[in-house]
C-alpha cells in the first residue's frame, strides 16, 4: 500500500511541473474565437482587427467562429461549455453580458460564475440609420412620425434583447412614443433590411454600418455619442437633432471559460494592450466608430457588476421585456 502511495504522490508531483510547462508554452496551437454574434457585425468587425495583430505577436493563427442566434444565447453557452484551457475564447457585447441576463427569459450561464473577463477591449459608437430613399432626415423626423402613426412606424434590430433593440426602445421611452420591433437574427441581417428598404429604420453599431454608409446603401442621421465624430462628420447628435440628452453605446470584450488559469488570461490581456497600442490597430478601430479601451481583467468584473444592476433598474423602470 505505501507503494502505491508512493508511486502515486510521485505522478502527481511530476504532474506540477508538466501542467507550468504547458502554460508557459502558451500558446502552441490555434486560438478558437466564438462571436456569438453574426459575421460582419460591430463586435464580429472589431475582433478581427485586433486578434489579426494578436495572431502576428503570438505566432497563432486566431480562428474566429460566427455562432449566431437568440441575440447570443447560443453562442455564449458554447463559450461557457468550452474547456478552460485558453484555447477557446470569446468576443462579447454588454447585451450577452448584461442586458439578455435582466430579461425574464434567463440564460443557461451566469455571467460572473461562468466565465473570467479578460478585457474591455474597446466601446461601440452607435447611430441612427435609415433607408437613402426615405424622407426622414433626423431624429425629430422618426419622433414626429412615430407620434402621428403610435405603432406604426417599424424598425429593426439583431433579436429580443440584442443592443439594437435595447436602443431603440430606451430611444421610444424617452421620447415618449410607440413603434413596432421587428426582430432580426443578426444586427448585420437588420442593418441589410433598412439598406433594402424593409423596414425604415435601426439603431446600429457604427462599425456595423459604416461601409454601408459609405457606400451610400445607409443613411446616417444621427449618432447616440456626447459630441460629433470626426469620421462621420456629417451626423448630428440624436441629442442635438431630436431628443436632448440621449447617449448609448456599448462594449466590446474578450471573455474566456471559468476556470481558464490566471497566466493564461494574463497573457491574453497583455496582448490585447499591445495590439491595441498598435497605431494602425487604433485607426481602422477608430474608422469603424470604435473607441480604444484595453481595461485590464478586474476593472471589466467591476464594470460588468455595475453594468447589470444599472440595466436592471433601466428595465424595469422603462418596461422593457422580451417579447
Amino acid at each position: 500500500m505505501f507503494r502505491l502511495l508512493r508511486i502515486a504522490l510521485a505522478s502527481f508531483v511530476a504532474a506540477i511541473p508538466a501542467v507550468s510547462t504547458a502554460q508557459q508554452g502558451y500558446p502552441n496551437k490555434p486560438i478558437r474565437l466564438i462571436v456569438p454574434l453574426a459575421a460582419a457585425s460591430a463586435v464580429d468587425n472589431a475582433a478581427r482587427i485586433v486578434t489579426q495583430k494578436m495572431s502576428a505577436s503570438m505566432g497563432q493563427p486566431f480562428v474566429v467562429e460566427n455562432v449566431p442566434g437568440a441575440a447570443g444565447l447560443i453562442g455564449a453557452a458554447q463559450l461557457a461549455k468550452a474547456t478552460p484551457d485558453g484555447y477557446t475564447i470569446g468576443g462579447f457585447n454588454d447585451s450577452i453580458m448584461t442586458m439578455l441576463p435582466n430579461m425574464p427569459t434567463k440564460p443557461s450561464w451566469d455571467i460572473l460564475r461562468d466565465f473570467e473577463p479578460v478585457s474591455l477591449v474597446a466601446t461601440i459608437e452607435w447611430g441612427l440609420v435609415t433607408t437613402p430613399s426615405s424622407p426622414y432626415k433626423s431624429a425629430a423626423d422618426l419622433i414626429a412620425a412615430a407620434k402621428a402613426r403610435p405603432g406604426e412606424v417599424n424598425y429593426g434590430s439583431g433579436g429580443n434583447g440584442s443592443p439594437q433593440h435595447i436602443a431603440m426602445a430606451l430611444f421610444a421611452s424617452q421620447a415618449g412614443i410607440t413603434m413596432t420591433h421587428v426582430p432580426y437574427k443578426g444586427a448585420s441581417q437588420a442593418a441589410l433590411g433598412v439598406a433594402a428598404g424593409d423596414v425604415p429604420f435601426a439603431f446600429q453599431g457604427l462599425a456595423t454600418v459604416a461601409g454601408l454608409v459609405r457606400g451610400g446603401k445607409l443613411r446616417l442621421i444621427g449618432v447616440s455619442t456626447p459630441a460629433p465624430l470626426p469620421q462621420f462628420p456629417e451626423a448630428p447628435t440624436v441629442s442635438t437633432s431630436g431628443l436632448p440628452g440621449f447617449q448609448f453605446n456599448s462594449w466590446f470584450t474578450i471573455m474566456a471559460p471559468a476556470g481558464t488559469p490566471k497566466e493564461i488570461i494574463a497573457r491574453l490581456h497583455s496582448e490585447i494592450v499591445k495590439a491595441l497600442a498598435d497605431p494602425q490597430v487604433r485607426e481602422q478601430l477608430r474608422d469603424q466608430g470604435l473607441t480604444v479601451r484595453g481595461t485590464s481583467p478586474e476593472e471589466l468584473a467591476v464594470a460588468t457588476r455595475e453594468q447589470l444592476a444599472r440595466y436592471g433598474r433601466l428595465f424595469k423602470e422603462v418596461g422593457i421585456k422580451g417579447e
